[in-house]
């Protein structure tokens, strides 16, 4: 029978086992996303509303998952307040629908992403 150590340090061996492929197997445009999880992403849509969240993921398709999202939209001119805002939390954004996508990032991460790559 197998002790609970030896179940433990297998699983361990196989956790290790998997990060290392992942690692080498996953291309440049993959690593500049896992870079961005968890910051703060501002994501403008067709309609004119944008939504403020934490970027969660992106799938093969573009769309994109935001959590803790705020939506934000103008309201009318007459209103006291220009933007009117609501609480969503986790969010699906079409890739459809967006029209820009920004994410908060230091000044030397915006200067290497302007860097021209062969």
């Amino acid at each position: 029978m197998e002790q609970p150590s030896d179940y433990y340090s297998t699983f361990q061996d196989s956790e290790q086992h998997h990060r290392q492929n992942q690692t080498t197997c996953t291309s440049p445009l993959v690593n500049q996303v896992h870079k961005l999880l968890f910051r703060r992403m501002l994501v403008g849509v067709n309609d004119g509303r944008f939504f403020l969240g934490a970027f969660h993921c992106i799938d093969k398709q573009g769309n994109i998952i935001l959590q803790d999202a705020v939506e934000y939209r103008s309201t009318r001119r007459s209103s006291p307040s220009p933007m009117e805002q609501r609480c969503l939390g986790l969010i699906l954004i079409p890739s459809s629908c967006r029209t820009t996508c920004h994410a908060d990032c230091s000044i030397d991460e915006q200067l290497s992403l302007l860097s021209l790559h062969k």
